[in-house]
């Protein structure tokens, strides 16, 4: 999530803080005496999208009224109304690619990633809602497989791709997405056998500032996060504890609320395979990981930290969400639905997608 998750209209600092903390009350509060009915908590309520097939991982939250979801079958839709209706803003002829990465910069400019061998990799990008859309990259080589796209401000951003000749390979563009080249690896380290990204939320990569980036891995023998303070073009790897030494395994999203606090989830998704520690938590940039104390239950593919908070943050994956008010310290489960993603945006506009055409946003 980049900057450029951050475009909508805010309140003031002081009016942001004190709703945020509201927020966070609202969503740990119990009843003050067992006989009193229960407060009514912050809820996901799910928003009919009409498009029941599609199994949407990229999600891009503008505000409250506005978000953007991209999935299957070449699927991208956009609400400006909160959810209420949502447009089918797909890109033409592209039935056949999964889209995994949606960017959007407001209610009209947006970028998207489809993912796969070759050219089933692919950027797209429209300036106008949707209406029409401009292929902006095609990946041309079959060693390469890319899995996120993300933004340090309007002009300049990434995408990763699986390693190709040993290092992860990272595509730079400085023109907003209209344009794309591949950087040199020389500053990348080697990858482990069998390491890889995993598109499963738009959240592998992700980035903080104007020049700090963060890559997610699994897959190998270790669950690494790669770091880099040069916008891609120097790396530094470190080992997280999360579920590691198998294909299924490993971290499968980020979250940095600024360049050092961090927190990355992930596990084992195979549904009938637990997922211990789950979760981790870094105050150093990635430089180091510890463990949840009280870690999700069980797999989580998403992770957003909640607009001006500095301890309260979401978790989502296919058996639940949960919820974090002490940086990821220790997480409980606040709902059951299925969700494979999960963005804010400054207005505590949060929003959450996944299979089924499902979308849902936060309600107070």
């Amino acid at each position: 999530m980049g900057n450029t998750r951050r475009t909508g209209r805010t309140r003031s600092r002081a009016t942001a803080l004190a709703a945020c903390a509201a927020a966070v009350a609202a969503l740990t509060a119990v009843p003050a005496q067992a006989h009193e009915p229960e407060r009514r908590l912050p809820h996901w309520e799910l928003k009919d999208t009409g498009t029941p097939e599609a199994r949407f991982r990229g999600l891009a939250a503008v505000s409250r009224n506005t978000a953007w979801a991209a999935g299957t079958g070449g699927t991208v839709l956009r609400t400006t109304d909160g959810g209420a209706t949502w447009r089918n803003v797909s890109p033409p002829g592209t039935g056949e690619l999964q889209f995994r990465d949606v960017e959007a910069f407001d209610a009209r400019r947006a970028v998207v990633l489809a993912i796969g061998e070759g050219e089933a990799s692919r950027v797209y990008r429209t300036d106008d809602g949707g209406a029409t859309w401009t292929e902006s990259f095609r990946n041309t080589d079959p060693r390469a497989f890319y899995d996120c796209l993300a933004f340090f401000d309007h002009r300049h951003g990434l995408a990763m791709s699986d390693p190709v000749d040993g290092r992860f390979r990272i595509l730079s563009t400085g023109d907003g997405g209209r344009t794309w080249q591949v950087l040199p690896d020389q500053g990348m380290p080697a990858a482990q056998e069998g390491e890889a990204g995993f598109a499963a939320s738009g959240q592998c990569l992700v980035t903080s500032g104007p020049k700090d980036v963060w890559l997610a891995t699994g897959g190998a023998a270790r669950a690494r996060v790669l770091h880099s303070a040069d916008r891609g073009r120097t790396w530094t790897s470190t080992d997280t504890p999360l579920p590691a030494g198998d294909p299924a395994r490993g971290v499968f999203a980020l979250a940095f609320r600024d360049r050092s606090h961090g927190l990355a989830v992930g596990g084992d998704f195979r549904p009938d395979r637990p997922s211990p520690q789950a979760a981790a938590r870094t105050s150093d940039g990635g430089r180091t990981w510890r463990p949840a104390v009280t870690p999700p239950p069980a797999y989580r593919s998403g992770v957003a930290w909640l607009p001006h908070s500095r301890t309260a943050a979401l978790a989502v994956g296919p058996t639940g969400t949960d919820l974090t008010t002490d940086a990821g310290r220790t997480w409980r489960t606040v709902d059951t639905g299925s969700y494979d993603t999960v963005d804010c945006a400054p207005d505590h506009g949060c929003w959450a997608a996944g299979e089924k055409g499902r979308v849902a946003r936060l309600e107070h």
